[in-house]
């Protein structure tokens, strides 16, 4: 690995550097997920109990205990009720808009890693290019396994650019998809509780 980091020369390591952050993003924003989806269904049967029985206090402190984002957006219906259905939802709305801005966190840095690692592998490819047709400009042609041993080493850093590519672009997408599904069921829950909170 490190052989391959030295052939590619110097814009190997920005590269390098590029697959290090969009893992980190990745499994990060995984985890994250996870932890927000696991256990919504569970709340929301909790939260839906206590709220059909009034005790409202007891739901809020359950929501408090649990501090997800869900649990954030009961809370602020939780605190609404005895309002209207049209008041209580639209605090539920701003609630769901503040924690659903967070799910996206990280993504965009990921969208531009995923489009800046070929350019970097290509600045490499071009770079080395340049320094081959120098070599041959003051030593002259050689020969042609010494032309291509620098043509090769030049193209390393557009596979590397490519290699990181494209993973991180199936990342993202996967990724937003998730952060999609996750807000569209935290939509969903809560107007399931403004409907129960309304009766």
């Amino acid at each position: 690995m490190l052989e391959l980091l030295k052939q590619g020369g110097p814009f190997m390591w920005p590269i390098g550097a590029c697959s290090v952050i969009a893992l980190a993003i990745f499994l990060e924003r995984a985890f994250v997920y996870f932890r927000i989806r696991q256990g919504s269904d569970h709340l929301l049967r909790e939260i839906e109990k206590l709220a059909a029985q009034r005790k409202f206090d007891e739901a809020v402190i359950i929501c408090q205990r649990t501090g997800t984002p869900l649990a954030r957006i009961f809370i602020a219906a939780l605190r609404a009720a005895g309002r209207s259905r049209d008041q209580i939802k639209t605090l539920v709305e701003e609630a769901g808009n503040r924690e659903a801005a967070p799910l996206a966190r990280y993504l965009g840095l990921l969208a531009t890693i995923a489009n800046i690692s070929p350019l970097l592998g290509l600045l490499g490819t071009v770079w080395g290019m340049i320094q081959a047709f120098n070599v041959i400009a003051t030593q002259g042609v050689g020969t042609p396994a010494t032309l291509g041993g620098g043509i090769s080493q030049a193209l390393i850093t557009t596979a590397a650019g490519l290699t990181v590519a494209i993973p991180t672009i199936l990342g993202h997408r996967y990724l937003s998809g998730r952060a999609e599904r996750i807000t569209l069921e935290m939509e969903e829950y809560s107007l399931h509780l403004v409907d129960l909170l309304e009766s």
